[in-house]
């Protein structure tokens, strides 16, 4: 029998998110960091525009609260705003101190320089260049690496959490662990915990086109709601606007910030047409843009639109998007004198697992932090680079609550995997084959624009592919492939069910049945103990 492996914290994703909760626990805890891939993989990794934080000399709390509360489409839970934003500027402290290369400025306070964003109105996004994810992951993964208290299991997936009501105790509902598919040894590990903290990330691979990396697949929002946690607003998936458009270039975004400096979008014939949608145009927030350029290449036919940034001077191009201006002249476009073709794409996932202020769960030991938690934050539309704040944020504030509870000390004995039942499969084709259906069906039916009849047609097929998917897990032998899978089929029902609860429009969620948005805004929360159609 293999023996379980035991941990003071179990954290399961290694972005922003994960690599802040870990480096802001005291070292006396042991730790376990899990990641699906290497040490710090993930969305954060690609995140291009920056983080939002009041820093500048005019700028104000309230302010940055209003921008937020526009975006979120009166959606935006007051006490998140509030708590998040009046944190920016630690969270930013903190990150300097960690040592993050920040774009410098010496004419504001803290010597960085501050771009803007779409839904802002003030210069308030601390950046590295166009690659603050990348800086930001890289040095946070740099600072864990020497923390001897911490266990860094790479390639390991999480299958399902473990709770004390899943064990059978006749107790308060905890969550005392998790099992974790080790990748290189093909086999299942137990894990057992005295917290466990999901920093799993979003959700968008449920989609066929998307900037997110591949291992965006809901995982932890999945878990969690198997394991009885409540799920808010899944129907509202932010569709950024603008990723490169070219049949080599897989998933890679061009940044909000190229607008904020002065990004012009054009049709095919070059000229503009954001003006005909929003008085903002260009700095509109990501769902307005998005919609305008779904609503253009459909009227148009075309493959895409474009975005034109080479009426600036090309060094400074050069010096505020170097990573973008390589990127683009590896596909032959050369961004200081061609327009870039672009495609909106799914990029954020604005619900997700309901937490309190402290990323506290509905189960009692199991928190959510960063992109699979639902704080209130974002409401109906996540305001740009909001969110590595939030990770930030509410990770620190987690650690915080960590602290302050004595470490379970119970001992549980937790049965191993048991694979005794299932057998190697010889039909991985299925596999691909329904992962390909299912974002499909989610990009064509649960898209930027929405009908009932649409909503209906991807449930009915939701419905068919989830009992295939389940009669395979519970047969074969899993693998990382089929964990995903499992997992994007829950989240796929979870947001069709939402977005046929919602009979309005409102922000990230557009419905041509229901264009208007009624007077009062409320959250769809989705209760494990309330079936979801067809269950």
């Amino acid at each position: 029998m293999a023996a379980t492996l035991e941990f003071d914290v179990l954290i399961i994703g290694t972005g922003a998110a994960g690599l802040t909760l870990a480096l802001s626990l005291p070292d006396h805890l042991r730790i376990a960091l899990v990641s699906k891939g290497n040490l710090g993989g993930g969305s954060t990794e690609w995140a291009q525009g920056g983080v939002a934080a009041v820093l500048e000399t005019g700028d104000s709390v309230d302010d940055h609260i209003q921008d937020t509360a526009i975006a979120g489409a009166g959606l935006c839970h007051p006490d998140a705003v509030r708590f998040t934003v009046e944190n920016s500027n630690d969270a930013i402290r903190w990150l300097v101190d960690q040592g993050v290369p920040f774009t410098p400025d010496a004419a504001t306070e803290l010597g960085l320089h501050l771009t803007k964003e779409g839904g802002h109105r003030r210069r308030r996004i601390v950046h590295a260049a166009d690659a603050t994810g990348y800086a930001i992951t890289a040095t946070l993964t740099q600072q864990v690496q020497r923390c001897a208290h911490v266990t860094l299991l790479e390639h390991h997936t999480a299958v399902d959490l473990i709770t004390t009501e899943k064990l059978g105790l006749k107790e308060n509902n905890r969550c005392v662990g998790a099992y974790l598919y080790d990748q290189t040894a093909d086999h299942v590990v137990t894990c057992q915990a005295g917290h466990v903290a999901l920093a799993t990330g979003g959700a968008s691979k449920v989609y066929l086109y998307t900037s997110n990396p591949d291992g965006s697949t809901g995982d932890g929002i999945a878990m969690a709601w198997r394991a009885g946690c409540r799920l808010a607003n899944m129907e509202f998936n932010q569709f950024h606007p603008t990723c490169l458009y070219h049949p080599h270039a897989k998933s890679f975004l061009i940044s909000e910030a190229l607008r904020g400096e002065g990004g012009k979008l054009r049709l095919p014939d070059g000229s503009r047409f954001m003006h005909h949608f929003d008085e903002r145009a260009e700095l509109a927030p990501r769902d307005v843009v998005a919609r305008a350029i779904d609503h253009e290449m459909k009227r148009l036919g075309a493959d895409s639109l474009f975005l034109d940034i080479s009426h600036l001077p090309a060094d400074f191009i050069a010096d505020h998007f170097p990573t973008i201006q390589q990127r683009c002249l590896d596909y032959g476009i050369d961004i200081t004198r061609d327009p870039i073709p672009v495609v909106p794409a799914a990029h954020y996932t604005c619900g997700g697992i309901i937490t309190d202020l402290h990323g506290r769960t509905d189960i009692e030991g199991l928190y959510a932090i960063g992109e699979c938690a639902h704080t209130g934050l974002h409401g109906a539309n996540r305001l740009a680079s909001n969110s590595l704040l939030e990770c930030l944020v509410f990770a620190r504030a987690a650690a915080t609550d960590i602290q302050s509870k004595p470490t379970p000390n119970t001992i549980h004995v937790i049965p191993n995997w048991d694979e005794s039942r299932v057998t190697d499969s010889d039909e991985d084709v299925v596999i691909a084959h329904n992962w390909d259906e299912l974002r499909r069906f989610m990009w064509d039916y649960v898209g930027i624009v929405r009908t009932s009849k649409r909503l209906i047609r991807a449930q009915h097929r939701v419905q068919l592919l989830k009992a295939e998917i389940q009669e395979f897990y519970s047969n074969y032998r899993i693998s990382n492939d089929l964990l995903e899978l499992r997992n994007l089929v829950a989240i796929a029902e979870a947001i069709i069910e939402s977005a046929m609860r919602r009979k309005e429009s409102r922000g990230l969620h557009y419905t041509l049945d229901y264009p208007d948005s009624l007077t009062e805004a409320s959250d769809t929360i989705l209760t494990p103990l309330t079936p979801i159609r067809g269950r």
